[in-house]
C-alpha cells in the first residue's frame, strides 16, 4: 500500500514537471477595449497590465504628474501603451514579457531609447554615442544570483533598463567620480561610484528592500496593500524563518511573530509545537490557531481532543494541520491576530489564523533549483550540564549508606545492582569473595544508556524545484524528501512531498491558477509507555544492558509484591513499535472572472484527500506481552484461566480516512471616483461551503505473529484460556463516521480617501446544526470595525525622515462552539441483546440545550511606521480581549448517567502589547548589518470562579485547574517550612493543626487555601534578538530567543512519581537518582544548610510520620489533601523555579559564488550555507540536572539539542 501511494507521488511529480517545462510562451497581441476619463497615468497603466494579462512596470515618481483620457476599442497592449504615454518624456521597453516604463533623457549622447533592449549590449548601435563619452556595461543580479530584468539605471540625464539576463550598457560623459543609481521594485536603491579610469564588466548586487518586504498582506481571501491594513497582521517571508535542523514550518516561528507564544515541549523530531496567539480565549474548547494554506483551511491528520491538546504535558507525535508542508515550497507567512483580521474566517478562527502562502512562477526563463542540507544532531550524555544523576560507584555508595543505616527496602523491590547482590550473599547465592568480585564490577560498569537508547544522528532535506513562464502562464513545480533519524535510535521520519501551482491568463475576462500539494509522512517510533529518554535518566548505571556474551541482560521487574517477569529496554525496543503513515492530496483551483477594471470574482475549488494509518505492535518476547500471558517468554503458562495472550504479540491498528471539499464564490470590487479620484471603496462579498467526511476504524487483536507470514492464532482452547476468550468476545471494532456541511457568508467593506484615512467593515455568518429547533441561536454573526491613519500623508507629521506612520484601530466580535455538544439528546443503536432478545440502543450524548456560544470582544490599537530612508522599521501594537460565557466543565451527581457538564460559566481577560523592529545601522555597496528584535507581553486572567468540584487535587498540581483572578496555566503547591531537626522530614503548612478550618470546604476552597499559586507553565514574555551581516559574498546571521515568566517543577525525588513503589518514599534498586541526594539530611543541624530531605526508612519510628498524610486517615472529614509527606515534597513551592533562557538558537555562515565564476559553468547560483542550532541556554542554576523544557511535571522529554547543518543550493 505504502509503495503503491509512494509510486503515485512519484509519478504525479513528473507528469506534472514535463508539463510545466513544455509550456510556452505566449504573445503580446491580446485585444481589448479601455478607456479613461482624467485618469491617473498610474492608474491607465495599471488597468492595461490587468487587461492585457501583461506586466507593467514603473517608478511611481515618473508619472505621478500625468493624467490620461482616452478611449480604445480592440487593441493589443503596446499600442494601449504607447496612446496613454503620448508626448509625455516618458518611453517604454518590453523586457522578459513586460513592459518597463522609463523618463526620457534630454542627453542627446545617451543610449538611444528606441533600440530593442532584448539585444545583448554588445550589440547595441554606438553611433549616438559621442567620442568622449565612457560606455558602462554591468550584470544587475539579486541576492541568489539571479539576473534582474528591468533595473532602472542612470547617471544624470543618461539612463537605460538591463535586458532579459540582468545586463546593461550606459554611455556616460568622460567625469571622473560619477555614481550610477539602480532602482527596482521591492529592492534597495544602490548607489555605485563610477571612475573611467576603472572601466570594467560591473556586477550590482539588489538587496531585499525591509521596507518593501511586506507591501502586501495575504489573509486568505484577500490581498491588502500592507501601509493601508487597518488590522494587526504580521507576515514574514518564508526564508527569513527557515531552519534547517526541523522539518515543519510551525517548529521554526518561536520568537518570530510577535503576540504568538510557541511552546516545544519535546524536542523529539516530528513533535508539533502548542501555538498560541495572544493569550487563551477558550477554557474547554481547542486553543489552537486555525491553519489556512493558499486560501483553503487545512486539518489536523487525526482529530485530537481539545482535552489532550489544551494538556501543558501532551506530546503531540501525531503531527497537525501542516506537518505534511515542505517549508521549500513556502512563499510567505501571514499572521491574523485580531478580530479585524479574522472576523472573516467565522467561528473557526477564534483563536487566530496562520496563513500560508505557497510559491508560485514567474515571467522568465526556467529556474532549477536544487537546495539540499546535512543535519548532524548530538545525543545526550552523562558528562551534559542538564544531566546530573549519580554514576554506578556513587549509585553503589547510596546503596551501601541506607544499608548501613538499617534502611529497609520494600518487598516490591526489584532485587537488582548492589540490592541484588547484597540479597543474593544473605541467601547464600553467593559468598562474600564473588560479592565484593562482583560489586567491584558494578561500580566500574557505568553502563551508558544514553549511549544504547541514543546516537549522534545525521539527517538530510532535499527539495527540487522548476520555476518560470511566460506573461501568459506561469509554473511552479517541486518535489522533495526529508529523512530524519532522531537522537532516540527508535524514531525515523520520512517524508516525501510533491507541490505544482500554475497560473494562466487565458483573455482578458479570465484567468485561473492551478494547484496540486502532495505528501507521503513515515514515521516509526516507540511505544509511549516505554520512554526511553526517561529511562536514561532514572535507571541505575550499576545495571548491566548485556550478559558476558553479549545477549540481553535481564531483571526481574515487580508487577506487585509477589510476580515478577524479565525485563530489558533493549529487548522492549527492539520487539515493539508504533507506526503511523499519512498520505495527502490536494487539488485546488482559483478561477478569476474580470467583468472590467474595478468589478471581479473568483470562484475557488478545492478538495482534500487524506489517510493516515497507526499501527501498534507488542511483540510475544515483551514485558508487556508477559503480563497478559502470565508468563516469561518460553515458560509455561502457570494460570492458563488468567491469561488474556496465550500466544503471540498484540496487534492495533486505527485508520482514518478524512475527504473534505471547499467550494468559495467571491466578488470583488475596487472603484475609484471623485474629481480627484479621492474616493476610493473596495469590497468583498462571498459564499462558502464546505463538506467533510471523516471516518474511523480501529481494531486491536491478539496472537499476532509478524515474522510467519503476518499471521494470527486460530487454534487456542477458549475452555482451557477462558479469560482470553472472554476479551475476544467483548473485543469488537469501532467504527465512525462523521458528516459535517457548513454554509457561510462573509462579507468586507473599506472606504479610504486621498489613501490617507480608511475604514473597514468585515464580517461572516456561520451555521451552527448544535441548537436544535432554537433558530434564534443557530446563528451568530461575526463582525469586526476598524480604520486607519496616514499621519505622514494628512500632514500631521510632515517629516523628511519620517518615510510613512500609519495609526490602526480595530474593534472585533467573535464567537465559538464545540462541536461535541448537541441540543438534543442523540441515540446509538446497538446490536441485538441476548438476555431481551431484541436489538438495543444506548444513549450516545446527553443533550445540552442551554448552551450558548462563548464570545470574545477584542480591541486592538496600533503603530507601524518607517524611517530615515527605510533604516528603521517599528510596529507596536496593544490588544485587550474580553471572552464572556466560556464553556467550563461542571460536576455533577452520577446518578444523572454522566459525572459531569459542560456550561456557560466562564470569563476570560487577555491583554499585552508587542513590539517589533526591523534596523539596519550600516548599509553601503559591500557591507549590510541588520537587526531584528521583537518582544511579546501578555496578561492572561479567569474573572469568573469555576465550579466548585471540578478540578482534582492532581489539576492544581499540574496546572491543568482554573482559578479565578489567575491565569491560565497556573499550578500550585505546597507551603514548604523546611526539615525537621529530629529526624530530617519535610515540613510543610497544611493546616494539621487547624484542620476543621477545611471541613465542608469544596475542592476548589480547599486547595486555594492551603496550597499556594507557585506560578504558571506558560511564559507571558517571548522575543527574540537577531543580527545579519552581510559582506560581498559572504553573509552571516546570529539569533538569540528568549522566553520569560514561566516557572517549572524540579524532576521528581521522594514522592511516588520518583519511585514508581507502592510506599511514596521507597527506594528503587533499579532506579538511578539525582546528585542533590547526596548533600541530604544525614544529621541534625544540617537542615541549616540543605532542604534535601532524608531518607526515612519503614523500620523508623518517623516512618508513618511521613507516609501517611493526615487527611488520607477516616476521621478526616475534609477533601484528600495529599496521600504523603514525600509526595508534597515533589510538589512543593521549594521544587518550582524560574523556566526563563536565553538561548542561543541559531548562528550561520553563508558564501555565495561569485557570479562571474558562475557565467563559465553556465549556474546561476551555487550558496554554501554552515549553521548551528541550539548552540547553549542561559537559564536557572538552579536548573542543574535539566533544561527549562524538561518540567518535573511527568515524563522526562528531549530537551531540543545541538544541532549542526551543510547546506548548498544550486541554481541553473
Amino acid at each position: 500500500m505504502k509503495k503503491r501511494e509512494k509510486k503515485r507521488v512519484w509519478m504525479t511529480c513528473l507528469l506534472l514537471l514535463f508539463f510545466a517545462v513544455t509550456i510556452s510562451a505566449q504573445g503580446l497581441s491580446k485585444k481589448f477595449d479601455v478607456s479613461f476619463k482624467n485618469t491617473p497615468l498610474s492608474t491607465a497603466l495599471k488597468t492595461i497590465g490587468k487587461q492585457s494579462g501583461v506586466r507593467v512596470e514603473f517608478a511611481y515618481e515618473d508619472v505621478k504628474a500625468y493624467r490620461v483620457s482616452a478611449s480604445l476599442r480592440q487593441v493589443n497592449a503596446e499600442h494601449a501603451v504607447k496612446v496613454v504615454l503620448g508626448n509625455r518624456p516618458l518611453t517604454y521597453k518590453v523586457v522578459g514579457g513586460k513592459f518597463i516604463i522609463v523618463s526620457k533623457s534630454t542627453d542627446k549622447n545617451h543610449l538611444s531609447m528606441s533600440d530593442d533592449i532584448s539585444m545583448q549590449p554588445e550589440k547595441l548601435d554606438n553611433t549616438a554615442v559621442a567620442q568622449s563619452a565612457t560606455t558602462v556595461k554591468g550584470t544587475v543580479i539579486d541576492e541568489t544570483n539571479a539576473p534582474l530584468p528591468g533595473v532602472s539605471v542612470s547617471c544624470g540625464s543618461s539612463r537605460t533598463v538591463t535586458d532579459a539576463n540582468g545586463n546593461f550598457m550606459l554611455s556616460l560623459s568622460g567625469n571622473h567620480g560619477a555614481y550610477l543609481l539602480f532602482s527596482y521594485i521591492g529592492m534597495q536603491q544602490q548607489k555605485v561610484k563610477f571612475s573611467s579610469r576603472n572601466n570594467h564588466h560591473m556586477q550590482i548586487v539588489m538587496h531585499d528592500d525591509a521596507s518593501s518586504l511586506d507591501e502586501v498582506v495575504v489573509t486568505g481571501y484577500q490581498v491588502l496593500d500592507k501601509r493601508s491594513l487597518t488590522s494587526a497582521v504580521t507576515s514574514v517571508k518564508a526564508e527569513d524563518v527557515l531552519r534547517s535542523d526541523v522539518s515543519s514550518i510551525d517548529q521554526m516561528l518561536e520568537g518570530k511573530i510577535p503576540d504568538m507564544m510557541v511552546d516545544n515541549n519535546s524536542g523529539e523530531i516530528g513533535v508539533a509545537p502548542k501555538i498560541r496567539i495572544r493569550g487563551t480565549s477558550t477554557l474547554v474548547g481547542n486553543r489552537e490557531p486555525l491553519w489556512v494554506v493558499d486560501g483553503v483551511v487545512v486539518k489536523d491528520p487525526v482529530d485530537i481532543s481539545p482535552d489532550e491538546l489544551n494538556d501543558p504535558d501532551y506530546v503531540n507525535r501525531i503531527g497537525n494541520a501542516i506537518s505534511g508542508i515542505n517549508p521549500q515550497d513556502i512563499d510567505r507567512i501571514d499572521v491574523l491576530k485580531d478580530a479585524a483580521a479574522t472576523a472573516i474566517y467565522g467561528t473557526k478562527a477564534a483563536n487566530g489564523v496562520i496563513v500560508i502562502t505557497t510559491k508560485r512562477g514567474f515571467e522568465g526563463k526556467p529556474r532549477i533549483s536544487y537546495n539540499a542540507t546535512v543535519n548532524y544532531k548530538r545525543r545526550p550524555r552523562y558528562t551534559d550540564h542538564s544531566v546530573d544523576v549519580m554514576n554506578s560507584k556513587e549509585r553503589v555508595q547510596f546503596t551501601r549508606e541506607l544499608l548501613d543505616d538499617h534502611y529497609l527496602f520494600g518487598s516490591d523491590n526489584n532485587m537488582v545492582g548492589y540490592l541484588g547482590l547484597v540479597n543474593k550473599l544473605y541467601n547464600h547465592e553467593i559468598d562474600y569473595d564473588e560479592f565484593e568480585s562482583q560489586v567491584g564490577y558494578i561500580e566500574g560498569l557505568n553502563t551508558d544508556w544514553f549511549d544504547l537508547l541514543c546516537r549522534d544522528s545525521w539527517s538530510s532535506q532535499h527539495t527540487a524545484s522548476v520555476s518560470g513562464g511566460s506573461s501568459k502562464t506561469r509554473y511552479y513545480v517541486s518535489v522533495g524528501f526529508n529523512g530524519e533519524n532522531d537522537v532516540i535510535k527508535v524514531n525515523h521520519n520520512k517524508r516525501y512531498t510533491a507541490s505544482m501551482n500554475l497560473d494562466n491568463t487565458f483573455s482578458k475576462f479570465f484567468k485561473a491558477s492551478f494547484n496540486f500539494n502532495a505528501y507521503n509522512y513515515d514515521r516509526d517510533t516507540y511505544q509511549s509507555s516505554i520512554s526511553p529518554m526517561n529511562y536514561a535518566y532514572e535507571t541505575s548505571r550499576a545495571i548491566p544492558a548485556f550478559e558476558e556474551n553479549g545477549d540481553y541482560y535481564y531483571y526481574d521487574k515487580k508487577v506487585n509484591s509477589t510476580t515478577a517477569y524479565k525485563y530489558n529496554i533493549l529487548n522492549e525496543l527492539s520487539n515493539s513499535s508504533f507506526m503511523q503513515n499519512t498520505s495527502s492530496f490536494t487539488v485546488g483551483a482559483n478561477l478569476q472572472f474580470l467583468f472590467n477594471d474595478w468589478l471581479n470574482a473568483q470562484l475557488v475549488l478545492s478538495h482534500t484527500n487524506q489517510h493516515t494509518n497507526q499501527e501498534s505492535y507488542w511483540g510475544e518476547k515483551t514485558f508487556y506481552a508477559a503480563k497478559l500471558r502470565g508468563s516469561n517468554y518460553g515458560e509455561t503458562i502457570s494460570k492458563p484461566e488468567s491469561s488474556t495472550l496465550p500466544q503471540g504479540g498484540e496487534l492495533s491498528k486505527n485508520m482514518v480516512t478524512d475527504r473534505s471539499y471547499t467550494a468559495r464564490l467571491q466578488f470583488n470590487l475596487n472603484k475609484v471616483f471623485g474629481n480627484e479620484e479621492q474616493h476610493n471603496f473596495y469590497a468583498t462579498v462571498g459564499f462558502e461551503v464546505y463538506h467533510d467526511t471523516y471516518k474511523t476504524y480501529s481494531y486491536t487483536a491478539r496472537g499476532y505473529y509478524p515474522d510467519r507470514g503476518l499471521s494470527f492464532v486460530t487454534d487456542i482452547d477458549p475452555t482451557k484460556y477462558t479469560a482470553y476468550a472472554a476479551w475476544m468476545t467483548s473485543n469488537v471494532p469501532s467504527i465512525t463516521d462523521n458528516l459535517t456541511n457548513t454554509a457561510s457568508v462573509y462579507s468586507s467593506f473599506t472606504y479610504a480617501y486621498k489613501s490617507m484615512a480608511r475604514i473597514n467593515l468585515n464580517g461572516r455568518v456561520d451555521g451552527s446544526n448544535k441548537f436544535g429547533d432554537r433558530s434564534n441561536d443557530k446563528f451568530l454573526p461575526i463582525w469586526s470595525l476598524s480604520g486607519s491613519l496616514d499621519l505622514k500623508r494628512l500632514g500631521l507629521l510632515d517629516f523628511k525622515w519620517i518615510d510613512y506612520m500609519n495609526f490602526k484601530a480595530s474593534y472585533g466580535f467573535q464567537g465559538n462552539m464545540l462541536t461535541s455538544e448537541f441540543p438534543t439528546m442523540t441515540i446509538r443503536k446497538g446490536t441485538l441483546n441476548t438476555y431481551y432478545g431484541s436489538f438495543a440502543s444506548y444513549i450516545n450524548k446527553y443533550p445540552n440545550p442551554n448552551l450558548k456560544w462563548e464570545t470574545t470582544r477584542s480591541y486592538n490599537l496600533g503603530l507601524d511606521y518607517s524611517l530615515f530612508n527605510n533604516r528603521l522599521h517599528m510596529e507596536l501594537s496593544f490588544y485587550y480581549k474580553k471572552t464572556k460565557n466560556a464553556f467550563m466543565s461542571k460536576k455533577i451527581s452520577s446518578v444523572n448517567g454522566i459525572e459531569s457538564y459542560v456550561i456557560n460559566g466562564g470569563d476570560i481577560t487577555n491583554k499585552g502589547y508587542s513590539l517589533d523592529v526591523t534596523y539596519i545601522p550600516i548599509r553601503n555597496k559591500n557591507f549590510r548589518w541588520t537587526v531584528t528584535t521583537s518582544i511579546s507581553k501578555v496578561f492572561n486572567t479567569l474573572d469568573s470562579r469555576p465550579d466548585a468540584q471540578t478540578y482534582d487535587l492532581s489539576d492544581f498540581l499540574t496546572g491543568n485547574a482554573l482559578v479565578k483572578g489567575k491565569p491560565v496555566s497556573t499550578f500550585y503547591s505546597y507551603k514548604f517550612l523546611g526539615l525537621s531537626s529530629v529526624d530530617g522530614g519535610p515540613i510543610f503548612d497544611d493546616y494539621q493543626d487547624n484542620k476543621t478550618e477545611l471541613y465542608g470546604l469544596s475542592k476548589y476552597d480547599t486547595y486555594t487555601k492551603v496550597l499556594t499559586a507557585t506560578g504558571k507553565r506558560d511564559p507571558d514574555v517571548q522575543g527574540s534578538l537577531y543580527n545579519t551581516f552581510k559582506y560581498k559574498n559572504w553573509r552571516a546571521s546570529l539569533g538569540l530567543s528568549y522566553s520569560l515568566g514561566a516557572k517549572t517543577r524540579l524532576f521528581a525525588m521522594y514522592g511516588s512519581a520518583a519511585s514508581g513503589g507502592v510506599y511514596s518514599a521507597d527506594i528503587r534498586a533499579d532506579h538511578n537518582y539525582s546528585r542533590d541526594y547526596i548533600n541530604r539530611w544525614k544529621k541534625p543541624g544540617d537542615e541549616l544548610h540543605t532542604n534535601i530531605p532524608a531518607i526515612i526508612s519503614s523500620n523508623s519510628s518517623s516512618y508513618y510520620k511521613y507516609s501517611v498524610h493526615y487527611s488520607s486517615l477516616g476521621v478526616y472529614q475534609g477533601e484528600l489533601i495529599a496521600k504523603s509527606a514525600w509526595d508534597m515534597y515533589d510538589y512543593s513551592d521549594i521544587r518550582a523555579v524560574s523556566a526563563d533562557y536565553l538561548k542561543l538558537q541559531s548562528a550561520s555562515i553563508t558564501y555565495e559564488f561569485d557570479q562571474k565564476m558562475l557565467s563559465h559553468i553556465g549556474m546561476q547560483r551555487i550558496a554554501l550555507t554552515l549553521s548551528g542550532y541550539n548552540l547553549f541556554t542561559i537559564c536557572d542554576s538552579k536548573l542543574k540536572g535539566q533544561t527549562p523544557e524538561q518540567g518535573g511535571f511527568t515524563t522526562i522529554q528531549l530537551s531540543y539539542r545541538p544541532t549542526f547543518t551543510f547546506g548548498v543550493n544550486l541554481t541553473f
